[in-house]
């Protein structure tokens, strides 16, 4: 952990084709600014942690429990534990920020690129 770093030096995380993540992880949380492409897919799943998060940028559909609902750059959304949920990129992808309690230990092991200018201002 470091105390400042520029964010397009992290090397982000691969969660799934098309979709990566670069975490800035604390003691107790994550906050991940996540690009996804356009189109995009990330299936139900589900996770212990908390998830909070915003669009910066492009739209995204996303179904949390029952709900679901299309975003735009500067709506949120809040996942409890274990609920169930999914997303999907529009047509022109998204960048969301994620902030998840507690941290997710388990990206740890997910495969990363290297460094480079992501898709948010």
């Amino acid at each position: 952990m470091t105390t400042f770093s520029e964010l397009h030096s992290i090397s982000p995380h691969v969660l799934r084709d098309g979709v990566t993540a670069r975490a800035v992880t604390g003691e107790r949380m994550t906050l991940a600014v996540v690009d996804l492409e356009p189109n995009a897919a990330v299936p139900e799943h589900k996770h212990d942690n908390e998830q909070l998060g915003f669009v910066i940028n492009g739209s995204i559909t996303m179904r949390v429990g029952a709900e679901k609902r299309e975003l735009h750059a500067g709506e949120t959304y809040t996942i409890p534990s274990n609920v169930p949920h999914e997303a999907a990129a529009g047509s022109e992808g998204a960048t969301v920020v994620d902030v998840f309690a507690p941290l997710r230990a388990d990206w740890a092991a997910l495969k990363r690129e290297k460094p480079l200018r992501g898709r948010w201002p």
